[in-house]
């Protein structure tokens, strides 16, 4: 147990490094990420406010419906797809992406691939 807390304690710390330099307004929001075993999730931040415009996870119904599992790649594909989406939505094409101090490797990197794909701008 103590290796996980570990890890966790400094994927803490890489957070509080990046969020001292990333900061989301109106018309361009944080694209915030966080990643579970089972689940992803990511949020649309303007940090002015502090409110959140969109966001998009696994547990949403459609994507549910698509994938009984949210923890791999295809799911964050989805997920990605579906900000992306949401973002449109709120006429919203620009973000600044906020990768919650996981490395940019694996299902984060497929859902900010998606969202790029899906003319959002990163």
């Amino acid at each position: 147990m103590d290796i996980l807390k570990e890890k966790r304690k400094r994927r803490i710390k890489r957070r509080k490094s990046l969020r001292k330099k990333i900061f989301g307004v109106k018309e361009k929001p944080r694209l915030s990420i966080y990643r579970s075993s089972r689940n992803i999730y990511c949020q649309l931040i303007d940090d002015t406010t502090g409110r959140t415009l969109a966001s998009a996870s696994t547990l949403s119904e459609d994507i549910k419906k698509k994938l009984p599992y949210g923890g791999n790649k295809n799911a964050a594909e989805l997920v990605g797809r579906k900000i992306a989406e949401e973002a449109k939505k709120n006429g919203i094409s620009r973000v600044v992406f906020d990768r919650g101090g996981y490395k940019y490797h694996g299902r984060v990197k497929a859902l900010a691939e998606s969202a790029k794909e899906n003319k959002l701008i990163l």
